[in-house]
């Protein structure tokens, strides 16, 4: 097991690092929490409510993240009966499985890769049909605009805001140190406050130098490369198990010649 002794940061929120972490661990790795995003709901909810009150107007309701269907249902706790006859598509299968756990209702559509691009491409719309897509505060308009552009009438209403994360280990003092070998992002806004809270606890971008940057897919990528950070680790499945994969494949052992 290549993960062996390295010593690996988890920045997912604290609700739901445990299965990263335990996923980690079984690979060998020494797991270092740094939780660098926490959930919290909208300032203003009205306007999920009356979309999912009259949820009966739609023909499908997208779903981009399990933060997403973990607010819904913390939030209305009736949405098990509200999604009972509306088909649900999912971007990827912990969405997938957020959906079947909190709302009592599996996504019949996943896309073959795991990003919102390909979600786009995959709905099954026709023009006129109308599309609910509740999401975070803020997430890129990319799938909006592409379902727009196929001629879907889109509602995007605000599910969730990120906010940064607390608590965990004192990674600045681990990275000055030189006692961390990776760190691993879930999602953009991981990266942006990963940045954020890394400085304002007296940590810097430079001692991220020869730490290894591993990335879900490619807009979390792409959030790192925008920070001037190298991203060193991106699997072609973005999921955990292929992150965990693909980081085991760069910390394989280069043989002895």
């Amino acid at each position: 097991m290549p993960l062996i002794g390295k010593r690996i940061v988890n920045t997912r929120a604290t609700h739901q690092n445990s299965r990263f972490t335990a996923l980690l661990q079984a690979h060998g790795a020494e797991v270092i929490e740094y939780p660098c995003i926490a959930i919290a709901p909208p300032e203003d909810d009205a306007p999920l409510r009356a979309a999912l009150a009259d949820l009966a107007r739609f023909d499908w309701l997208v779903l981009t993240s399990a933060n997403t269907v973990q607010t819904m249902a913390a939030l209305f706790p009736e949405m098990e009966d509200a999604v009972e006859e509306i088909p649900i598509a999912a971007v990827g299968p912990a969405t997938a499985k957020a959906s079947a756990a909190y709302l009592g209702r599996k996504a019949i559509l996943l896309p073959e890769t795991f990003t919102a691009e390909a979600l786009g491409k995959a709905l099954p719309i026709l023009p006129g049909q109308r599309v609910l897509i509740p999401a975070s505060a803020i997430a890129p308009p990319t799938l909006a605009e592409q379902l727009t552009a196929r001629g879907a009438i889109v509602t995007v209403v605000e599910a969730y805001r990120t906010i940064r994360g607390t608590g965990g280990a004192d990674v600045a003092a681990l990275l000055a140190q030189r006692r961390v070998d990776a760190v691993t992002f879930t999602s953009a806004s991981t990266v942006d406050n990963f940045l954020a809270r890394l400085e304002s606890e007296g940590g810097s971008r430079a001692s991220l130098t020869g730490v290894c940057l591993a990335c879900i897919g490619p807009q979390t990528a792409a959030a790192a490369e925008a920070h001037g950070l190298t991203v060193d680790v991106m699997p072609a499945t973005h999921t955990l198990d292929g992150l965990i994969a693909a980081l085991g494949d760069y910390f394989v052992p280069v043989p002895a010649r």
